[in-house]
């Protein structure tokens, strides 16, 4: 009987030492994707899209306020070395790199991954096969089948990458089709799935819908409230930050470089113009032509 009750409490301790030692395990995993940390802050984050192989370009983008990247291979020449150039010329800046993949493919995902890419960005999800295998090749063991291989992850995130990964690396499902609101059930509820984007102009697309047409209201509809019943993120692009604001959405894809580009000239033209806070009329300065 004391054998029996000593063994017990062996048992019981080495239970308790492994369940601590388990805890603060988990405890010590380092969070470095911001944007993770942002929406479990309720914080809407806000992605830059950019599409073309300019590092200064995406360096400006990079640090100019974005909360991430959105780096655009599904409808772009870029090559992974452009992508992997860009990437790590700016690798300091506050804003994460996701990389929206041509398609979900064991090769894709793993390029994407080892050149730093902290979020996956899964197109034209219609069947949950794909958004099972991007999980399972953005994720290591455990949970996924992601090889170690090599790459600039390690140097851009840190010696501690490997244990870390997969907890930062985001997965974001790409609502584009009715195919894909048809499974929105199992995609929302997918255990590594964090964010469902409604790709808004691609669904108009594909069902020949208008926004406030009230069948693509509906499908739209579908699909916010069956993603956040499942705890996960809603995306949508960034006309929606204030014309659907409050209704579940955070998660949003900004504008690209040339529209930045655009709207920057015109802003410094306009603020160049001496003319532009006077009445008509009015001198700015002493000497020189009146304001028309």
């Amino acid at each position: 009987m004391k054998v029996y009750s000593l063994l017990s409490k062996v048992v019981g301790c080495a239970i308790l030492v492994l369940a601590s030692t388990l805890a603060l395990a988990q405890e010590e995993v380092r969070i470095f994707n911001t944007v993770k940390l942002k929406l479990a802050n309720g914080e809407p984050v806000v992605g830059g899209t950019v599409s073309s192989a300019e590092p200064d370009t995406y360096c400006a983008m990079a640090n100019s306020g974005f909360d991430f990247m959105w780096i655009e291979m599904q409808h772009s020449a870029l090559t992974y070395s452009q992508a992997a150039e860009m990437i790590w010329a700016c690798r300091d800046a506050p804003a994460i790199p996701f990389i929206r993949i041509p398609a979900a493919t064991e090769g894709d995902i793993q390029k994407a991954t080892d050149i730093g890419a902290l979020g996956i960005i899964v197109p034209m999800v219609d069947a949950i096969e794909e958004i099972e295998t991007a999980i399972t090749y953005a994720k290591y063991p455990p949970i996924g089948k992601r090889s170690l291989g090599g790459g600039q992850h390690f140097g851009i995130w840190g010696r501690d990458y490997r244990e870390a990964a997969n907890d930062n690396i985001m997965i974001v499902a790409m609502i584009e089709q009715p195919e894909g609101v048809d499974i929105i059930e199992q995609v929302a509820n997918t255990d590594g799935v964090d964010v469902v984007f409604v790709a808004s102009s691609d669904l108009s697309s594909f069902t020949g819908l208008r926004q406030g047409d009230p069948d693509y209201e509906a499908l739209v509809t579908r699909v916010r409230d069956t993603t956040s019943a499942a705890g996960k993120y809603v995306g949508g692009p960034m006309s929606w930050l204030e014309s659907r604001e409050g209704q579940g959405y955070s998660f949003f894809q900004g504008p690209g470089a040339s529209a930045l580009i655009r709207v920057g000239t015109s802003v410094t033209l306009e603020t160049a113009d001496p003319c532009r806070f006077l009445p008509s009329g009015a001198t700015p300065v002493a000497g020189e032509d009146a304001c028309p």
